[in-house]
């Protein structure tokens, strides 16, 4: 792949042979960003779980003390009163069946979570095709399928982020902007940390987190000491 000049002034800023300390990366993920937008912060961990086994998996959710640093749009699958909650909530869509087409057929979708009441589950479903791909489907590991929608949508507001698993056995999730100071974005990535510890399938043997990195959409990645977690 070839990258343009920006990146390579960028990626001469890191030492790519060194192992960074978070608060260390921190300032210099938020150096190499440098677009003209305010690019958001990854971090990609590479695990030694194997996707293959169920065992093995690992799926959740956490909050991130300072949020993602955007705006997220919430579609609440609900039914009666609990439409009007979701809506008194905060939540940006609302509604049951009649939703249902304008996402399949229509291919209406304006929003980045699903939430769902454990009764629309069927109906929901039906929507696996088009939800499931786009990682969109509701899922109570990660507090996306519950009755208490008012609390689901405060957390996804305030800076709820789910993490998964993929087919490499890495981990990507967002743990802010560039615009976040490094204190900010440290504060971030050590509570996603602590969640993927909890979260550490017993079945796992060897070493749990292979690898950390951390990089801006446009930048070049910038290694963290992994092998204390």
């Amino acid at each position: 792949m070839k990258h343009g000049k920006k990146y390579l002034e960028a990626a001469k800023k890191v030492d790519r042979a060194e192992l960074y300390e978070v608060d260390k990366a921190m300032e210099l993920v938020k150096e190499v960003a440098s677009a003209k937008f305010d690019e958001t912060i990854e971090v990609h961990i590479r695990t030694g779980c194997d996707s293959r086994h169920a065992e093995q998996q690992i799926r959740g959710a956490v909050v991130l003390p300072n949020g993602t640093g955007r705006s997220v749009k919430v579609l609440v699958f609900a039914k009666g009163p609990k439409v009007d909650e979701a809506l008194a909530a905060g939540a940006d869509y609302a509604g049951g069946d009649e939703l249902i087409p304008k996402i399949q057929n229509e291919g209406w979708l304006d929003f980045d979570v699903v939430v769902a009441t454990p009764d629309m589950m069927g109906v929901v479903g039906r929507l696996g095709k088009v939800l499931g791909p786009k990682g969109l489907m509701p899922n109570p590991k990660a507090g996306t399928v519950t009755m208490d929608v008012a609390k689901a949508i405060a957390d996804i507001k305030a800076g709820k982020i789910e993490y998964r698993l993929d087919k490499a056995n890495i981990i990507h999730v967002p743990i802010g902007k560039a615009s976040f100071t490094a204190e900010k974005l440290a504060e971030n990535f050590n509570a996603l940390i602590a969640a993927l510890v909890k979260a550490k399938p017993a079945a796992v043997k060897g070493q749990y987190m292979k690898s950390i990195s951390v990089a801006p959409t446009m930048g070049p990645g910038v290694k963290i000491i992994a092998n204390r977690y």
